[in-house]
């Protein structure tokens, strides 16, 4: 007989599956409604996350933001202010070739695209609707001129840099992000273990449904398409 999958005891709860909530300080969104301009106040660390935060006050409350490259303490950020690093304004405002970060792919949704350490895109095109960037993959991608985006490249663009040398420091990294570290292929595990363990190396085909239950969604959940273009 089966034993439950990783999946569902972490879906579960319990003791050794617990959410770090502790290292995650906040949610970081851009506002509903366009806020004025602001001052940096503090620049805090985020265990759970790759990159600092940094405490915007406005007249009305204070609110966490993605720090861009070379933000300080004092400083001000907002809101449809001039164009400069690390301010907040709509794509369709933005000047060709600026490098942004924290992008809307819908307007309103608070910002999507481009939050990891070091990362940004840059404004390719700009047309009566939509405005094409280029993110850091490579890849254009098109959105409506509606969407915000902060002005700069994100904080922390030297993490990468030192190795982690030891695959203890890798687990410790992670484990502050509530990530699984190592990860072990289910063809590598025994049957009782994952639907593709055994000796067959998976023996059935990969894509699943998305009904299924916690324990079968494994693979290709309800893929669009399978295979190679």
């Amino acid at each position: 007989m089966g034993k439950n999958l990783r999946q569902q005891r972490r879906g579960k709860g319990s003791q050794r599956y617990r959410s770090p909530s502790h290292r995650f300080l906040g949610e970081v969104r851009y506002a509903d409604i366009d806020k004025k301009e602001g001052v940096v106040v503090d620049i805090i660390d985020a265990p759970g996350r790759s990159i600092p935060l940094a405490v915007v006050k406005y007249q009305d409350g204070k609110e966490l933001m993605i720090p861009s490259e070379g933000l300080s303490v004092g400083e001000k950020v907002g809101y449809n202010i001039e164009i400069k690093n690390g301010a907040i304004l709509k794509i369709a405002d933005i000047p060709e070739g600026t490098k942004i970060y924290n992008i809307e792919i819908q307007p309103k949704d608070g910002g999507k695209l481009c939050r990891a350490s070091g990362v940004s895109a840059t404004i390719i095109t700009k047309g009566k609707d939509k405005t094409v960037i280029q993110l850091p993959t490579g890849i254009l991608k098109t959105i409506p001129n509606e969407c915000r985006a902060t002005i700069g490249v994100v904080a922390g663009s030297g993490r990468p840099d030192k190795p982690f040398l030891k695959a203890g420091n890798k687990f410790f990294a992670w484990r502050a992000k509530g990530k699984y570290y190592p990860t072990v292929k289910g063809v590598s595990k025994n049957p009782l273990d994952h639907p593709f363990g055994g000796k067959t190396k998976p023996g059935k085909h990969k894509t699943v449904s998305r009904h299924m239950p916690p324990g079968k969604k494994v693979g290709s959940i309800s893929p669009r398409r399978t295979g190679k273009k």
